[in-house]
């Protein structure tokens, strides 16, 4: 069905994390009649298991909705810092936002950083507070704040609740009234923004469009004008949530487009998808202007990805250009070292999303891996006055040629209720933060500013911050530059063999403490050989931490019946000694989990 234009309503649902983003979408649902209430899942947009075991958004996910005459396209966005780019590349796709707020919890970090870029792209925006029905709700409060942070009455402000649907009628007949019809003509060549994509098999890279002008159907060709790739259109069709095929797409809709083209990388989101015939080959030029697309995303943590098989260098790379089609904040790039032979150092915007990316490694493509400790980037300066980038703990050279290391620092803003001003004060002092300045956000809340190297903010700030606080305060953060610091590199080996993977870069003071921790960690996680085995942290040759994991116990003189005890004491003198023997030629296999385990408690 061909959408009348000035039918169609394209918004999102935006706030900070467990606001009520996707059950208020699942009311949407219930309420349209999109989705039948018998089959209608809680968090029902949230398709990966992740999501739903995580209880998280992690992928952006858009569905078409049928409504009183109108057509309203929603996308469904994440709350956590480290998948803004989600949010940021959805914005561009809609015309009005749905700014939710949690009245328990109120105005969060999240909430003003989503708020901004809403701005930014000139949205509508309509705010609404959630969880009114909750017991100890404050809405009128939370209604002052919200209309003081928008310069609106608090009568403008809706008051909902997603999960018992009390007002959410009300709530999308506003996003019918407010936000506009999509602009464009439907009779221009035609103009389509990459918003998202995914890989199918036969039909190549679908992409998630949202079509500026224009129109497109089954068979057309079609060219992509920043990579200059030409496709032909396999299948066309709307999120209904699951993908449903249509006879075509036209301007101002959302959908999908399988382009037919079959190598991933070609199909980059941000990309502008015209037809061939816009493409003039004498003038080289196109009838149509390419679309501004988005920012690139900049990876504040790196870390190592290598294959535990070597032969299975090449499904890796399949594996990584397949997670990039659908998330292209995660890059990669190929790199190989001694110790660990042919793979790739991947970039990430945080520690949640490289331990998403890593966890869907494992399960989506069944890889065993091995991988590095996450590290900010660092950059030193040698002896020859060269200033060279270090991503992961592999590239830090020999300490004698190092001049002056410098260390990323972070502007850190957290949102917390005047009540937790005592605790977190302290908890910040212990991580090193410098004290910027203090505004109040409505009357009960503060939002305070510091500045705090981003290894702090990697290295368990989030989760020390949630309990001095009880849950309730909040935290964003921009790069803003390097500064000088005193660092090292802390090796660890596993029976006197070096474990790259394992090793860490941490300023020396940390040293001692950072070693304790990983060798205990490891004595957890390891299984037990059959020979004591040693767990050393070792900074510049000398042992700073060590545990030992102990051997498997085996009853050698079990089969003895009574005798002499010469007899048993010359098994277990026996045992002993084929112990140091296997420990001293032992091989260490370190199961892929280990890995794994490891990278999730950096």
């Amino acid at each position: 069905m061909e959408s009348d234009q000035s039918k169609l309503r394209n918004f999102v649902i935006i706030s900070h994390v467990d606001h009520g983003k996707s059950t208020l979408a699942d009311r949407f649902l219930e309420l349209t009649g999109t989705v039948k209430k018998d089959k209608l899942e809680a968090q029902h947009l949230d398709m990966m298991d992740l999501e739903k075991e995580r209880g998280i958004t992690i992928k952006m996910q858009p569905v078409r909705m049928e409504y009183k005459g109108y057509v309203m396209n929603l996308i469904d966005t994440p709350g956590h810092v480290d998948f803004g780019y989600e949010v940021s590349r959805s914005l561009e796709a809609v015309e009005g936002a749905i700014l939710l707020v949690d009245v328990a919890q109120g105005i969060q970090a999240q909430t003003l950083a989503n708020l901004d870029l809403a701005r930014k792209q000139n949205l509508v925006i309509i705010p609404a507070i959630n969880k009114i029905d909750l017991p100890y709700a404050k809405v009128d409060e939370a209604k002052a704040d919200l209309a003081a942070l928008l310069g609106l009455k608090p009568e403008d402000i809706f008051s909902v609740s997603a999960r018992s649907g009390l007002n959410v009628e009300q709530l999308l007949d506003e996003v019918i009234k407010k936000v506009p019809a999509p602009q464009g003509r439907p009779d221009n060549p035609l103009r389509a923004l990459v918003f998202d994509s995914k890989y199918d098999l036969y039909q190549g890279v679908i992409a998630y469009v949202r079509m500026i002008d224009g129109k497109v159907a089954f068979n057309d060709k079609l060219y992509l004008i920043q990579n200059k790739v030409e496709g032909i259109v396999k299948e066309t069709g709307y999120f209904k949530p699951q993908m449903e095929k249509s006879a075509g797409l036209t301007c101002g809709e959302i959908g999908y487009v399988a382009t037919g083209v079959k190598d991933p990388e070609k199909v980059r989101v941000g990309e502008t998808i015209t037809q061939a015939w816009a493409y003039n080959e004498k003038t080289k030029t196109f009838l149509v202007q390419a679309l501004p697309g988005y920012d690139e995303p900049k990876p504040m943590i790196f870390a190592s990805v290598y294959p535990a098989n070597a032969d299975d260098f090449d499904d890796l790379k399949v594996a990584l250009t397949k997670l990039k089609l659908s998330d292209p904040s995660f890059v990669f790039e190929p790199e190989m070292k001694e110790f660990l032979g042919r793979g790739y150092r991947c970039g990430f915007l945080g520690t949640l999303h490289a331990e998403i990316v890593c966890e869907r490694l494992f399960r989506e493509f069944d890889l065993d891996l091995i991988i590095s400790s996450p590290s900010v980037v660092y950059k030193i300066t040698d002896n020859r006055d060269r200033e060279l980038t270090i991503y992961t703990t592999s590239d830090w050279p020999d300490p004698s040629t190092i001049k002056d290391k410098f260390e990323p620092w972070v502007k850190l803003e957290i949102v917390t209720p005047i009540d937790y001003l005592g605790p977190i004060s302290d908890m910040t002092k212990e991580y090193s933060a410098i004290y910027i300045g203090t505004d109040f956000v409505g009357n009960e809340k503060m939002l305070l500013s510091y500045e705090i190297p981003m290894r702090k903010i990697v290295s368990g700030f989030y989760d020390s911050l949630k309990s001095v606080s009880q849950g309730y305060a909040s935290m964003n953060y921009e790069l803003t530059g390097y500064r000088p610091a005193n660092l090292v590199k802390l090796e660890i080996l596993i029976n006197g063999e070096k474990e790259e993977a394992f090793a860490k870069i941490v300023p020396e003071e940390e040293a001692m403490a950072e070693g304790r921790r990983i060798a205990t960690k490891l004595k957890e996680k390891l299984p037990t050989q059959m020979f004591a085995l040693p767990i050393q942290a070792v900074l510049g040759g000398k042992v700073v931490a060590r545990e030992t994991l102990g051997a498997q116990r085996r009853d050698v003189t079990a089969p003895l019946y009574g005798g002499d005890v010469t007899r048993k004491n010359k098994l277990l003198k026996k045992q002993k000694e084929g112990k140091k023997k296997l420990q001293a030629r032992g091989q260490v296999h370190i199961p892929p989990k280990v890995f794994m385990d490891m990278f999730k408690t950096n």
